[in-house]
């Protein structure tokens, strides 16, 4: 796929195993994958007493039959028919070691090399912008992942057409060619911001909410979805509250957006459950953006 390329994606099972097929509508490719036997997919065995991992070949199909929230399907979320993303794993570094330690830090480290600017990858093998990148889970929340490097950060549309790339775009999924009726927005910050997790302290409490914060403590920024037009029907975007041709931009930042923190049940062992604040979550609205 190509920047600016429309892709039609259908999720359906088959026999086989749920199947994904992508369809490029700028350039007629398209392409397909099967969480199936023959392709390689399995699931864990309960082994407790083993000293290694047992699996066993395993054919994914979809575990529900509606879209309805049903606790944390998704690890630490709760939804289930969802467009997500996961950030945090890039910053740069100027120059990296053999083991692929950063050794000379970007511009985000103003105090030097962090524990995080570790599994980083050589300017060679960037595809475009010839730059070394940081992989690991971003502690301190200071790459560009939580910066102003978003579509829509800069007032000015011109300075931000300039420095950023344009958001990604997508539409509400059907099913059966229907609307949802209903959405969430949701995020995972609270079970990433316990100790342990980050690294700049108060860590958040997940049995009290206590210190619990959206943006995350370090971030200079956090990113949030809103709405506008493309084609006659209206469309997701992801960035800040000034990309051009915004609709709904949900109160314009991600703590507005997001809403209060959300308490989910799990499952623990000795066959009973406990309750953590793990997401924020802004319950159940009126779909405000269905696909035309």
């Amino acid at each position: 796929m190509n920047p600016g390329d429309v892709i039609r994606i259908h999720l359906h099972d088959t026999p086989a195993g749920l199947r994904a097929d992508l369809n490029d509508l700028t350039t007629g490719q398209s392409g397909s994958m099967t969480a199936s036997i023959a392709n390689g997919f399995g699931h864990i065995l309960y082994t407790p007493n083993s000293n290694t991992c047992q699996e066993a070949p395993y054919a994914f199909h979809p575990e529900y039959s509606t879209a309805n929230v049903r606790g944390n399907t998704w690890s630490l979320h709760t939804y289930n028919i969802a467009m997500s993303d996961e950030i945090g794993h890039f910053e740069n570094c100027l120059a990296i070691d053999a083991n692929g330690n950063c050794t000379s830090p970007g511009a985000q480290d103003g105090n030097g090399v962090d524990a995080d600017d570790t599994g980083c990858l050589p300017a060679a093998d960037s595809s475009l912008v010839k730059i070394i990148e940081c992989t690991t889970a971003d502690e301190d929340w200071d790459g560009q992942s939580y910066g102003l490097d978003w579509p829509g950060t800069n007032p000015n549309p011109v300075v931000d057409r300039t420095l950023h790339p344009t958001p990604v775009l997508f539409t509400s999924p059907l099913t059966r060619g229907k609307n949802y009726s209903s959405v969430a927005f949701e995020t995972d910050l609270p079970g990433i911001e316990v100790e342990g997790a980050q690294a700049n302290p108060p860590f958040c409490d997940p049995n009290t909410g206590a210190n619990c914060v959206n943006p995350p403590n370090g971030a200079a920024f956090y990113p949030f979805f809103s709405t506008t037009f493309r084609h006659g029907s209206c469309t997701w975007q992801e960035g800040g509250k000034f990309i051009p041709g915004t609709v709904n931009d949900f109160g314009g930042s991600s703590t507005t957006e997001f809403g209060p923190l959300l308490q989910v049940t799990f499952p623990v062992a000795g066959f009973t459950t406990v309750s953590q604040f793990v997401d924020f979550n802004s319950g159940n609205l009126k779909n405000p953006c269905r696909t035309q």
